[in-house]
């Protein structure tokens, strides 16, 4: 599963995650002082998430679900946007 990140410091990153449902925070373990990005939308193709799109903490769903259209992350994993899990 891929990491796609959306706002902050690391904005339009990306980074191979392990598992089969992404953590609702990363990194999840974050210390003081680092930024912690939230679970914004994850991508699903036959039931399995194969993207999961992380956003700053100062951005509204909306905006971060403009940006991941832009992006065109759906079509460029071929799967369906949803709210995560």
């Amino acid at each position: 599963m891929r990491a796609l990140f959306v706002g902050g410091v690391v904005d339009n990153s990306e980074l191979d995650l392990d598992g089969e449902r992404p953590p609702l925070h990363y990194p999840e373990n974050g210390g003081a002082g680092q930024s912690r990005y939230r679970l914004s939308q994850i991508g699903l193709r036959e039931n399995a998430v194969v993207y999961a799109v992380y956003a700053a903490p100062e951005l509204d769903d909306a905006a971060v679900a403009q940006v991941a259209s832009e992006r065109d992350y759906a079509r460029r994993f071929d799967a369906t946007p949803a709210a995560p899990r």
